[in-house]
């Protein structure tokens, strides 16, 4: 998705919308829509050097922004909508009671980072908000790593296209992929972690999501 647009299309969408061309894009991939925020946001940070047509302080503000309240929205409609449709049909793709309740555990133990990370890779940078939605993160913490991570995200990648501009674009495919990479290994890494200590996992789950019901109730 991130050749959705090409670089001709970019700079006629950030010369005629401007600052809210930005805003726009990252807020909706950031929300869980498959479009191009962060090549809009180079796109617009070259075009920012290049031409001197938008301030780069403004483009990274409407990047961050844009970053932080689509996250939000991401966030909402996980905490909304993501936990009652992975009871009632998470079966079908393998999500049991037990797992589910495994991966609210996860993100209790590492979900801000892991919303920190994903900015900053593809896939996860679309669906980071609306997992940990899902997985009930709190409030708070999600907040935090979320505006931590939009902030540094938006200054790398509008600051690196407009002083580095075209070498910058060449570096940012091959540094895409090795994160994808690097993030591939990790993921089967703790797939056979989790596979050979499920059993142990479910029952740490079992009884950290039972403590915190009994804080909350109480």
């Amino acid at each position: 998705m991130e050749n959705m647009f090409d670089q001709a299309q970019i700079v006629h969408l950030v010369s005629t919308y401007g600052y809210w061309a930005i805003f726009f894009v990252v807020s909706l991939e950031s929300a869980g829509l498959p479009l191009p925020g962060e090549t809009v946001l180079v796109g617009a940070a070259i075009y920012a050097g290049q031409t001197g047509g938008l301030a780069i302080e403004r483009v990274i503000l409407a990047a961050a922004a844009g970053a932080i309240i689509g996250d939000n929205i991401g966030y909402w409609v996980g905490r909304e909508f993501g936990t009652g449709l992975l009871e009632r049909h998470g079966h079908y793709i393998g999500v049991t009671p037990q797992k589910l309740r495994l991966g609210q555990y996860l993100f209790m133990r590492w979900g801000g980072w892991i919303v920190f990370v994903g900015r900053f890779i593809a896939l996860l940078r679309m669906l980071a908000a609306v997992l940990a939605g899902a997985n009930r993160l709190e409030p708070g913490r999600f907040f935090l790593f979320n505006a931590a991570g939009g902030l540094l995200w938006a200054h790398v990648f509008g600051l690196g296209g407009y002083f580095l501009t075209s070498a910058f674009m060449r570096i940012e495919g091959p540094f895409a992929f090795a994160a994808f990479v690097l993030v591939a290994l990790g993921l089967v890494h703790l797939s056979q972690y989790f596979k050979a200590n499920e059993k142990r996992l479910l029952e740490e789950a079992e009884a950290a999501i039972a403590v915190k019901a009994a804080e909350r109730a109480s």
